[in-house]
């Protein structure tokens, strides 16, 4: 690692995300950055990190491959990234194994058999809304970001309706990077007490869904099953990734459309699909902007000279990479709904491709054409310049998401 040039170091709160991004890419395919005081490779450029992110020299198992791993649990805010135990942390045939277990979950039938439960649950929150007042500001990210994947991802893990909102208020937390190391910890344990109780309460209580799966796996296979540590992780990866990354492209892409009624005509006329709307939110603000961590097998010679040691931490910054002008050309930063280049890393690549992404794409794909649908006069309650970032350099959404639903006039 070149030691001559001081790691940039990462805004915590977002504040400046953008200006951030064009920043780490004008220093090439990779730039030494600091994550909340941890040393890593920021990777912005799209063809080393697809290729970074299906190369066997690069591991995202912490335990094995990173020196830094036993002080940074002590000590790094985002411990739990790196700490858990599920396959986002999995390395080769270990990934393998635990992938193919939860992968059942997010099949095609099971996705397809949530459809006409995700257009129930947008129906009912949308008559909610439709009872207010004209006039009045709503907060959208409050109001319908956060209550649909919290729905459909409770039901697919059998979260009961009154454990919801605590699981909201500790998964805010994961991705939550002003908060210290000492209250990240705080966090996890409540966390973590949460995931316990709802094992114990399922090996009491089965149901049919996926947490029940997974814990007859783990009781009745001794040999290939899960850990009762990759039980709980396990949980916690399919939890977070299935809620908190939603909320944000949900909310992006009402943020999108309503600054750009240019792009929102062409999908009312029908000249494009609600999918293309859902695809350039997802390149252009993706839920994640940084994933922490992986971790090089071996040392890495990049084209420009650069090495990346063995050992040493790498984050793929996605966001910037979605917008390098190498890939989506002049027009990267603008938000095009006709974009003939829809690619985008938004959801990752290779073998920790999410699995989640089929039913993320159905839950916004289906807010969004109702929303617009039942509220074509919607509008934004504040001057776009004035929504507040999540506060994290990791989730890539707004605090509160303002709008009025129907002018006063109406």
């Amino acid at each position: 690692m070149d030691l001559s040039t001081k790691p940039i170091i990462l805004d915590p709160t977002g504040a400046r995300a953008h200006d951030e991004d064009r920043r780490l890419r004008e220093h090439g395919q990779a730039v030494r950055v600091d994550i909340l005081g941890v040393t890593a490779w920021s990777v912005t450029d799209p063809v080393l990190l697809k290729e970074l992110l299906t190369s066997p020299s690069v591991s995202k198992d912490a335990r094995a491959h990173w020196p830094e791993f036993a002080d940074a649990v002590q000590r790094w805010p985002l411990a739990l990234w790196v700490a858990v135990e599920n396959m986002f942390t999995a390395y080769g045939a270990d990934h393998r194994r635990l992938r193919r277990m939860v992968a059942p979950a997010f099949s095609h039938r099971r996705v397809t058999a949530l459809r006409a439960s995700i257009d129930t649950v947008v129906t009912d929150i949308l008559d909610r809304l439709d009872a207010l007042p004209p006039g009045e500001t709503v907060d959208l990210r409050e109001h319908l970001a956060y209550p649909l994947p919290i729905a459909v991802i409770s039901r697919l893990m059998g979260v009961p309706a009154e454990r919801q909102e605590s699981f909201r208020r500790v998964v805010d937390g994961v991705f939550d990077t002003t908060l210290t190391a000492e209250q990240s910890e705080a966090n996890t344990k409540a966390l973590y007490a949460a995931l316990h109780q709802l094992i114990a309460d399922k090996r009491t209580e089965p149901g049919d869904d996926m947490t029940s799966l997974l814990i007859t796996s783990r009781d009745e296979d001794e040999e290939g099953g899960l850990t009762e540590d990759e039980l709980r992780d396990t949980l916690l990866l399919m939890i977070s990734a299935g809620y908190e990354t939603t909320v944000n492209v949900i909310d992006q892409a009402i943020t999108q459309l309503l600054t750009h009624p240019e792009q929102l005509a062409l999908l009312r006329s029908g000249e494009v699909d609600w999918a293309d709307a859902v695809e350039e939110t997802l390149r252009l603000e993706p839920a994640v902007r940084h994933l922490p961590l992986r971790f090089a097998v071996t040392d890495i010679k990049l084209a420009d000279g650069q090495t990346i040691a063995q050992g040493e931490a790498i984050l793929a910054s996605y966001a910037a990479a979605n917008r390098h002008p190498d890939w989506h050309g002049e027009s990267a930063d603008a938000f095009d709904v006709t974009r003939t280049v829809k690619e985008h890393l938004a959801f990752g690549h290779g073998v920790h491709f999410c699995l989640g992404a089929p039913l993320a794409r159905l839950e916004v794909g289906t807010a969004l054409s109702l929303l617009f649908e039942r509220f074509p006069q919607m509008e934004l309650g504040v001057p776009a310049g004035e929504l507040q970032p999540f506060g994290s350099l990791l989730s890539n959404g707004h605090r509160t998401l303002p709008v009025r639903l129907r002018p006063e006039s109406a």
